[in-house]
Parts: C-alpha cells; sequence; structure tokens
C-alpha cells in the first residue's frame, strides 16, 4: 500500500479512538464524577505514569470495550455472579482478618456487582500482562503468568464445585502461603498493633489526636458536624446500642484524608479516631476510615437487576456487603452511613494492611508463585458470594455455574483468555500513548 494511504488509515484510526477516549472521560469524570478541573488534573497525572496506572485509572473504558465483545466462556445472564468488579494486581494485599489472623486476599470492594466472573478473570489478566511489562518480562513469560492464574482459579473452582474445599473457610494465612507471600505474612508478624496509629497521630498533652500533613488535614466544621451527625446511622449498621459499645464507638478526634488511590480520586474520604479500649494513652485506639462510594463502574455496562437496587440502593451497604461476602473473616467494624446526599462505607484502616510490592517479585518464578495464589483466592472470592456462606448475595451455587461456564478443556480456557489479555494490553498501551497526547491537549 501507498505509504500515504497507510498513514492516513493510522491517522484516521487514532483519530476514531482518540475521539472514544475523550467522550468516555468526559461522561465518566465530568458528568457522572463530576470532577473539577483540578482534580481532574491530579487523576490524569496519576494515569500518566504508566500503562498499567492508565488501566487502573480508566476501567470504565475497559468495561465500554469488553462489554462490545463476545465470548465464549460467560456464565448465564440469569445466574450472575457477585464480582470484585476492579481486579487488578494491585488490589491484593496483607492485612488482618477479625480473629487476628494475618491473611492475603482481595482487599478493595468499591466495585461490587452482579455479572460474569470472566470480566474479574479477564481484567486482572491484563492487568498480569502489563505489570509483567513494567517488570521488562518477554511475551511468552506474560502469557505464562497469565495462564498460572486462570489455571490456579480453575483449579480451585473444580475443588469447591466438587466439595474438595469450602470457600466458607478457605484463605491464604502463613500456613497456606508460599513464596512472596509467605515471605509479607512473615515481615508483618513482627509489626506491632499500633505501628499505623503511632504512623497518623501523636500524643498532645498525654491527648491522642492525628498528627496533620499534606495528605491528612483537619476537617472544616461543617465537615466536623455532617460527620458527627450521620455517626448513628453507622453504629446502627454495627448494631453498637449499649453503653459498653457506645463508648467503644466514641470519636476523639477526626481528619480529612487525601493522595490516596486513582478511581477514588474526587470522593472525599475521611480518618476516625475511636476510643475502642481503656489503653493507657489511647495505645489501644482505632483509626476508621470513612470512605465515599458511588455507583459501581460495572453498573454502566450490565444488565440492570431491579432485585439488587432495591436491596443495594446504599451504595455503602453494597460495599460493606460485598466485603463480607467475599472475606473469610470480615472487618467487625464494617457499616455505612449518609452525608447529605452522599453513601460513604466504614472500615477499620488496618495496622496490617500492605501490598506486595512489585521490586519484591525478583524472578519469573516469584511472579508465577503470586499469580496462582491470586488465581486461588479469585476463585474463593466468587465461590463465597452466594449460597455457600451465611448472609450470602446469591441464592445458588456460583462454583457449579462458572464450572459449567469454564467446560472441561481447562487448557483451552486458560490459552484463550490469556492470548485475548496480551492483545487488549497491547490495546492498553496504544490508549496509553493516545492518552497522553489528549490530557496534554487540555492542559
Amino acid at each position: 500500500m501507498d505509504a500515504k494511504w497507510t498513514d492516513r488509515v493510522k491517522q484516521t484510526h487514532n483519530k476514531l479512538r482518540k475521539r472514544t477516549l475523550s467522550a468516555i472521560f468526559q461522561e465518566f469524570d465530568s458528568k457522572i464524577m463530576m470532577l473539577e478541573s483540578g482534580k481532574r488534573d491530579e487523576k490524569y497525572g496519576k494515569m500518566s505514569a504508566t500503562p498499567f496506572s492508565f488501566f487502573r485509572g480508566s476501567a470504565y473504558l475497559f468495561y465500554f470495550d469488553i462489554s462490545r465483545e463476545w465470548f465464549p466462556y460467560h456464565t448465564s445472564p440469569e445466574r450472575p455472579t457477585w464480582i470484585q468488579g476492579d481486579l487488578h494486581f494491585e488490589n491484593f494485599g496483607a492485612f488482618r482478618n477479625e480473629k487476628g489472623a494475618l491473611v492475603y486476599d482481595v482487599n478493595d470492594f468499591d466495585e461490587g456487582y452482579l455479572g460474569s466472573y470472566l470480566y474479574d478473570l479477564q481484567r486482572m489478566s491484563v492487568s498480569i500482562a502489563l505489570v509483567c511489562r513494567l517488570k521488562g518480562q518477554s511475551i511468552d513469560s506474560q502469557l505464562t503468568a497469565i495462564e498460572t492464574y486462570l489455571q490456579g482459579y480453575s483449579k480451585q473452582m473444580r475443588r469447591f464445585a466438587k466439595g474438595k474445599d469450602d470457600p466458607g473457610s478457605y484463605q491464604i494465612d502463613l500456613e497456606h502461603a508460599e513464596g512472596p507471600v509467605k515471605k509479607l505474612l512473615k515481615k508483618l508478624q513482627k509489626r506491632q498493633d499500633q505501628h499505623f496509629l503511632e504512623k497518623v497521630t501523636a500524643l498532645v498533652q498525654e491527648h491522642r489526636q492525628f498528627a496533620y500533613n499534606e495528605e491528612i488535614v483537619p476537617p472544616t466544621d461543617e465537615e466536623k458536624e455532617a460527620l458527627l451527625a450521620a455517626w448513628p446511622e453507622y453504629l446502627a449498621t454495627v448494631a453498637a446500642d449499649d453503653a459498653e459499645e457506645l463508648r467503644h464507638f466514641q470519636i476523639k478526634d477526626m481528619a480529612v484524608k487525601h493522595g490516596s488511590g486513582t478511581a477514588s480520586i474526587g470522593l472525599d474520604r475521611y480518618y476516625v479516631l475511636i476510643e475502642a479500649g481503656e489503653g493507657e494513652l489511647g495505645g489501644d485506639d482505632v483509626v476508621l476510615e470513612v470512605k465515599e462510594v458511588r455507583v459501581p463502574v460495572p453498573a454502566y455496562f450490565m444488565p440492570y437487576d431491579e432485585t439488587f437496587w432495591s436491596e443495594f440502593e446504599h451504595q455503602g451497604k453494597r460495599v460493606t456487603m460485598t466485603q463480607k461476602a467475599m472475606h473469610h473473616e470480615a472487618d467487625p467494624y464494617l457499616g455505612y452511613l449518609t452525608i447529605g446526599e452522599r453513601n460513604f462505607y466504614v472500615r477499620e484502616r488496618s495496622p496490617y494492611k500492605k501490598r506486595l510490592k512489585l521490586e519484591s517479585l525478583e524472578t519469573s518464578g516469584d511472579m508465577l508463585s503470586v499469580t496462582e495464589t491470586m488465581g486461588r483466592l479469585t476463585a474463593k472470592m466468587h465461590a463465597r458470594a452466594d449460597a455457600d456462606v451465611e448472609g450470602g448475595v446469591l441464592a445458588y451455587h456460583s462454583e457449579q455455574e462458572i464450572v459449567k461456564a469454564m467446560g472441561a478443556d481447562e487448557d483451552t480456557f486458560c490459552l484463550s483468555i490469556a492470548q485475548w489479555a496480551i492483545s487488549y494490553a497491547n490495546q492498553v498501551e496504544q490508549d496509553y500513548a493516545l492518552f497522553l497526547e489528549w490530557a496534554d491537549g487540555r492542559k
């Protein structure tokens, strides 16, 4: 083909795709999220770091694309899975569960929704490819890492379906962890309960309060009054009603938290310091995070379910229900509240919360160990949020539906999704380059 026509084809392709990106960013960030210009600049600045950062901050683009493609492995629309909704490499981490055990699991549930299990697997698979590229790994190594994740998922899901493992009790703790995950949990064993408390608070005349900096700032009088007025609603969601429980949840201080996340930029987030005990100098105080949440991104692209929305009209309730359903032992402080017309959920800001640093994955073997673990945990998450556990959000067993959808040929299932993920990761890199041009043009 003549060079000028080749250039014209490329230019037209890029022009049309950039228009798509622009329309989606304008619709979600401007009209739906209502981010003012400064917040959009902050978000796009974070997204500009790497293709993976861009992917993390543009879930709406992913769902726009993927909901228009046909795939052979979806479950029936009448039998959806409760999905995490924004599954990627950095939404896994270590923390302490309700019974005090250190575990490794999924740790973000803001986008939890009903849909095909395949969307979680595909988003996670693309993220693995992008992380492998940050590590300089070859296409073959990327495929192997993704297939290892999918095989871990498939094998574990089939074990749940056959009753060999119970999703209601399955967890990755020190006893069951391997490789870098085990090293992370061992390292956290040495951390003290007061680690995070001492990091974000200070003693002022023997009274513990937040230590302000660029990310932790004092609330305005209006913010403080609004949060105090909403606190009784939160107490009702955690069934705190007698004198001892009310003393436990007594607010000692509060602060506004800035600088967290990418997709959540523009949503308010507060830290609340509660009494929690009678320890000397507030050493047993607890920090709670109060985070604003909105309608999950997948909801704009999945089939509408009236039953779902009648049950989970409050978005804070939806998030807390997602976490309770998907975790073996959920945070005892999970609850929700309303400020004006905005929905929030509340959780403990755990002193043990920590992600694996990508630098810690030194070898291809480290990557495979971690992705295999992530696959098994994704299977647990999908299998738990149903009739397997008390309080499950679905009346049937998701693992049976998922195994049926995956089919008997595990190798073909894993390879086909892995190859698609490599292709879409290439699209993400192309979109990232277009995004940089578009974002620069906004300035």
